[in-house]
């Protein structure tokens, strides 16, 4: 089947008891044991859930991979990954990267021995001068949070593998609807499925998937051993969001590529990352390893003064955190999302203090450009105008 279909049937013939086409919610945590020693395949609740077996089967097989592991949230699932490592081991991560995820590297397993060396990742050159002795992984974001930096996922996975690394993809922003790390040689796709995946805003959760049978045993053995795990009802949330994924994915990324060009357009807008933009650099990467370009986009106002202008301007596209609903939602990355990244390093890779991030949604898009541009207007006016 294509991957719409996949996504539609989720849950549908998987109680064959019934024939419910909406999987049940299995809420209880513990299972009769039919006599000593048996067991129905279900124990207790942490370990394995029948409503939570149904979502991580259906994300293993979107993904390509041998098994899926449903966490409490995003961040709960890179702490997962993340704990597979030992003191002393060493990660090579993307530069550009979300906060939270640099939060957790930096601050609780660097304590614990665990050491991070960032680089653009789709600089294979950068890459291997980070190596050491110690390199056990490589952890990838394409496209990059927020700056939209492309790593070509088959050429790192390649250089990874001959030298007996993991290759790691957080793949949050794309989903395997445009994209699957897996299939291009990864070895452990990780999700933030409060976004995407959801789409909605209203559950809280994070997948992982494991390309073999070796990984995905000691992934379990974490999970299960800390217990970070889905609820049965957010999972069953999760499974109903990603159900419309496919239609979901084609709508916002289409408005995204439209209001991507018109910002590029303005006099006001220094620069616009988005990967479907001829002049991003790695555009062609990007349409040689995924279907489509997705509907984050990020862009740079000429002075860092207009940017409360234009978050308290917004009518229709809402100021607030998080990404990948069916509503529009703008963030500042340097107070909001990456407020952890030390300002050197944000600045470095681009996060300043006159980006900003949208998360484009499903609106019409006349609607979505008129508010843009009213806001970017008025914030123009009151702060440009004032400097000439």
């Amino acid at each position: 089947m294509k991957i719409e279909s996949k996504l539609a049937q989720i849950g549908n013939r998987q109680d064959p008891r019934t024939g419910a086409v909406s999987a049940p919610i299995y809420h209880s945590t513990t299972y009769a044991h039919p006599a000593l020693g048996q067991s129905t395949g279900f124990d207790y609740t942490r370990t394995l859930n029948p409503t939570r077996k149904i979502l991580e089967d259906a994300i293993a097989e979107l993904e390509g991979g041998v098994r899926g592991f449903a966490f409490s949230s995003g961040m709960a699932a890179v702490h997962a990954v993340f704990s597979l490592f030992c003191p002393g081991d060493h990660v090579i991560v993307s530069s550009d990267l979300y906060g939270g995820t640099y939060r957790v590297l930096e601050h609780i397993f660097r304590p614990l021995g665990i050491e991070a060396t960032y680089v653009h990742t789709g600089h294979l050159d950068e890459v291997e001068a980070a190596l050491r002795e110690t390199t056990r992984a490589l952890f990838i974001e394409t496209p990059t949070n927020p700056t939209m930096q492309i790593t070509d996922i088959a050429a790192v996975s390649l250089f990874a593998r001959r030298r007996g690394l993991l290759t790691i993809v957080d793949n949050t922003f794309m989903t395997p609807y445009f994209q699957r790390p897996i299939e291009l040689g990864a070895d452990i796709v990780v999700h933030s499925a409060t976004k995407f995946l959801g789409g909605h805003n209203d559950v809280l959760a994070g997948l992982v998937v494991a390309k073999s049978d070796e990984i995905a045993e000691r992934l379990y053995f974490v999970q299960n051993s800390i217990g970070a795990v889905l609820g049965p009802q957010d999972a069953w949330l999760l499974m109903r969001g990603m159900k419309t994924l496919a239609i979901r994915m084609e709508r916002s990324a289409m408005n995204a590529s439209a209001i991507a060009a018109w910002l590029d357009a303005r006099d006001d807008v220094v620069k616009v990352y988005y990967p479907g933009l001829d002049t991003h650099p790695g555009k062609a990467v990007c349409a040689k390893q995924a279907s489509g370009f997705g509907s984050m986009v990020s862009f740079e106002v000429l002075d860092a003064r207009m940017v409360p202008f234009v978050l308290e301007h917004l009518h229709l596209v809402t100021f607030a955190e998080s990404l990948g609903g069916v509503e529009t939602l703008i963030t500042y990355p340097t107070r909001q999302t990456h407020a952890d990244i030390p300002e050197d390093i944000r600045e470095k890779v681009g996060v300043t203090d006159r980006l900003l991030r949208l998360s484009v949604g499903i609106e019409h898009i006349g609607d979505l450009i008129d508010d843009l541009s009213q806001a970017l207007d008025y914030a123009a006016e009151q702060v440009l105008s004032r400097r000439r």
